[in-house]
């Protein structure tokens, strides 16, 4: 079952999206319903995402690659089998399970550009977000590196102003907050330029955003940032010590009867919309095509912002329309009913399922999900 994961959905449906954006309309999971959206923008796919239901659990993936699509994609690939032998293993769901399985992904992938990049050197600067959202028994664990994020749309107390708030749940591992900062500052005091401010962001050494992530080798390990054959690919930076990290982010909550839906998103959602905007929007509005009802609201907000008609926007190409907006990814879990009836009546039916969104959406190159980047020897 965990193969299916492992391939883009059109492959076993013959679904295909509409230009850039694919969409999935309303899927059953055992705490209620979910969907799926994603339009792209980079000339690869550089967002990934999967979701994974049986009886017993839900697992939610956004994997936000940056440099190029192979650590996103590689995530896709692993982390899940991970978590799974690594829940049998240990007996249940915890978030020493979801740590390890964190760990278990970054040290594989730390493996493969070991093996592949005298060959290929770009890939040791490529790296990923990771979200990933787990609920089982009525508990749900959130974990992130990077700034990726999962807001919950909880109903908000009788006799409140509006109906339902926005609570976030996961920490932006992004330099521009200042909390992060502060932190990557504190863990390297005899560096003064750590973090700059370039190109109009804060940077970690004026390269990347994120202080957290899967991959980003080169800022992990000094030596392959000392290797000549990286400095002749790109622009060498001096490291005493790693200058990111891929420890999670966890936070765990036992759900509750005002507990409706998570939003679980890349930041190409959360640069256009706002963690209340995107909540009410969910309230608001039917379930089915929710998630591509808020890609198309970060669109048209992307579209303003430049002046231009949403109807614009979609005819820009792929890599030039990263100029206007980012990958975006939306999942939408709804959670009203873990209580209720059809919670009981997916346990004995007892589906196991897990829907990936397309490698490539423009391309929809089934052959893209069989890189060798994506397996270890």
């Amino acid at each position: 079952m965990l193969g299916r994961c492992m391939r883009p959905l059109e492959r076993c449906l013959g679904w295909r999206g509409d230009g850039l954006l694919w969409h999935m309309e309303l899927k059953p999971h055992a705490s209620g319903d979910y969907s799926i959206a994603v339009v792209q923008a980079n000339s690869s796919l550089e967002d990934q995402s999967q979701v994974f239901t049986s009886p017993s659990a839900t697992y939610v993936g956004v994997y936000d690659g940056h440099g190029g699509p192979e650590a996103s994609r590689f995530i896709n690939n692993r982390l899940f089998s991970h978590m799974h032998k690594l829940v049998s293993e240990e007996g249940g769901l915890s978030a020493e399970v979801i740590k390890k399985a964190f760990d278990a992904t970054e040290e594989e992938f730390l493996q493969l550009v070991k093996q592949s990049w005298m060959k290929r050197p770009q890939i040791a600067s490529v790296g990923s977000c990771c979200l990933v959202g787990a609920i089982a028994d009525d508990i749900l664990y959130v974990a992130n590196l990077g700034d990726s994020r999962a807001v919950l749309g909880r109903r908000a107390p009788e006799g409140k102003r509006k109906p339902v708030i926005a609570e976030r749940l996961s920490t932006d591992h992004n330099v521009g907050v200042e909390e992060v900062r502060k932190e990557v500052e504190a863990l390297h005091p005899d560096d003064s330029h750590i973090v700059v401010y370039s190109r109009g962001v804060w940077r970690i050494k004026g390269i990347i955003q994120v202080s957290r992530s899967i991959g980003d080798v080169y800022l992990k390990k000094p030596e392959f940032n000392r290797n000549p054959l990286f400095q002749h690919f790109g622009s060498p930076i001096p490291l005493k010590r790693p200058v990111m990290t891929a420890e999670p982010s966890i936070q765990i909550r036992k759900l509750r009867p005002q507990d409706m839906f998570l939003i679980f998103a890349s930041d190409g959602l959360w640069e256009q919309l706002s963690d209340e905007a995107a909540v009410d929007i969910v309230f608001k509005n039917p379930r089915s095509g929710i998630a591509k009802r808020l890609v198309r609201a970060a669109l048209h907000e992307a579209a303003k912002k430049r002046e231009m008609r949403y109807d614009d926007i979609k005819r820009i190409e792929k890599g030039v329309r990263r100029h206007f907006h980012d990958d975006i990814t939306v999942i939408v879990i709804y959670l009203d009913q873990h209580r209720g009836p059809r919670s009981s009546r997916f346990k004995e039916h007892g589906a196991v399922d897990c829907t990936s969104a397309p490698v490539d959406i423009y391309s929809l190159n089934s052959d893209e999900a069989d890189d060798p980047v994506n397996t270890i020897t």
